[in-house]
């Protein structure tokens, strides 16, 4: 069989761009070479993209780019793949494409819309599901019309006065509460209020990162997270995951510096809480229109509700990233994984 040439792309002008470092090697270490020819264009900080070699030591130290060959992706349906600078432009066909990227231009539909064009098939959502999936404000309005429980919330902007903001979430949430930037990812910008004296600096931290963010009541209880993969009406919740964080909030130092948080899996929680979540992270993938693949995180309250947090459709990829690890405990090595979702990507 012929190999498919497939264009894995890392970096992105995000602000989890660190994260992709440690996806990709993770991808290229994994990727069946048997079928796939991996064809590696990194994206840098300020937009840039370059064709690259598979040089491990280069990506971790951030040095890829040196040895690079500027190129770009053509929207053009007739050649369908990337066009390389050198001293005359250079032709190089794609068959189907794996993101290995996060965040801000990289999972909100931004590259999504860009292969769609060129009609090159890739990994994770469509462009209309990455964009509201990514969007939390647009995340909390679907769910909660397809009836997914979740904690109350508002949303809030930078133009917004702070007297204005305070008031509502008085009225409407109370203290404590939790602040998200509404288009980040990894808890970039997240942070606990705890009191009316901790809100203007969460806001100001949050919008550093976007002009809107989500203001949600505290929701104590277990952080679980299932993993869900598949298209159409094949779709499937594998194995739960829980984050015992030793720091009392899994952010981003927590999830991809310092792993010092602990996962446990399947998570800590009865029977047929475990059946729930499975049963709510496909009733919100199927009312996001997601494909492929996604993680879908809750928490699990003493009073045994499971509420909906979020959803994240292009997973982390890296070593210690709850998705895979999950996925491998449902019985998928990190090759026949990567292979399945190349596979679901070009699926009509």
């Amino acid at each position: 069989m012929e190999k498919l040439n497939t264009l894995v792309i890392f970096g992105g002008a995000s602000n989890e761009y660190e994260v992709s470092l440690r996806s990709v090697i993770t991808i290229l270490e994994n990727i069946d070479r048997e079928k796939f020819k991996p064809i590696l264009v990194g994206i840098t900080r300020d937009g840039r993209w370059y064709l690259c070699d598979e040089n491990a030591e280069a990506i971790k130290n951030d040095s890829w780019m040196k040895k690079g060959k500027r190129a770009f992706l053509t929207p053009d349906r007739e050649h369908k793949g990337l066009i390389v600078l050198e001293k005359t432009a250079k032709y190089v066909p794609v068959d189907v494409a794996f993101l290995a990227l996060h965040g801000q231009n990289c999972e909100d539909g931004s590259l999504q819309g860009l292969l769609k064009l060129a009609q090159i098939p890739f990994i994770g959502a469509g462009v209309a599901s990455s964009a509201v999936c990514f969007d939390k404000e647009f995340t909390h309005i679907i769910a909660e019309r397809a009836f997914v429980p979740m904690a109350k919330w508002i949303k809030v902007d930078s133009s917004m006065s702070y007297e204005d903001i305070i008031t509502d979430v008085r009225f409407n949430i109370g203290f404590p509460a939790f602040i998200k930037p509404a288009n980040s990812g990894s808890s970039v910008g997240t942070s606990p209020i705890m009191s009316e004296d901790d809100l203007k600096p969460a806001l100001d931290n949050a919008f550093l990162h976007d002009r809107k963010a989500i203001i949600e009541e505290h929701i104590k209880g277990q952080e679980v997270e299932c993993a869900v993969m598949g298209n159409g009406n094949d779709i499937k919740a594998y194995e739960t995951g829980e984050i015992i964080s030793l720091t009392g909030f899994y952010d981003y130092d927590s999830k991809y510096k310092n792993d010092t948080a602990k996962l446990l899996m399947p998570a800590n929680i009865q029977p047929k809480l475990q059946e729930r979540v499975k049963e709510l992270a496909v009733k919100a993938y199927r009312a996001l229109d997601c494909r492929g693949y996604a993680r879908v995180d809750f928490f699990v309250t003493e009073h045994d509700e499971v509420i909906f947090n979020e959803i994240n459709t292009l997973p982390g990829f890296t070593s210690i990233s709850m998705w895979p690890q999950m996925m491998c405990r449902s019985g998928y090595d990190m090759k026949s994984l990567i292979t399945k979702l190349l596979e679901l990507a070009m699926e009509v």
